[in-house]
């Protein structure tokens, strides 16, 4: 547990959206990923803080939620766990996982906001 005592979890972020790699998902101990239509996202409430997902996540969008700025992304992955159905298996990324890597805005494509609290 980090200092304070406020539990840890990781949070998946933008740049997850239109790549949706499940590397993280094959790796996961506790199968705490959700799928949506446009990217995946984590159960804060399931996760573990193992850490092993963050690595495996060939886009980068995996981060622990104690870095700066991320509580809005803490948030949006609580709201989708909630709604979207569980993915405890790899599964092939889109055919176009690869062009949307790395690309501005992709959060205001996909949910219509630049805020991911109000996502």
């Amino acid at each position: 547990m980090p200092e304070g005592g406020k539990p840890m979890t990781y949070v998946v972020t933008e740049n997850c959206i239109r790549c949706k790699h499940t590397d993280c998902v094959a790796v996961c101990p506790v199968d705490c990923f959700y799928v949506g239509e446009a990217m995946l996202v984590i159960d804060p409430d399931a996760c573990i803080d193992c850490g092993v997902c963050e690595p495996e996540c060939p886009a980068e969008a995996i981060k622990p939620d104690t870095e700066p700025g991320l509580e809005g992304w803490k948030a949006l992955n609580a709201k989708y766990a909630a709604l979207w159905p569980n993915i405890a298996a790899r599964s092939e990324p889109p055919e176009d996982a690869a062009a949307w890597d790395g690309r501005a805005d992709k959060l205001l494509d996909a949910f219509g906001t630049a805020d991911p609290v109000a996502a």
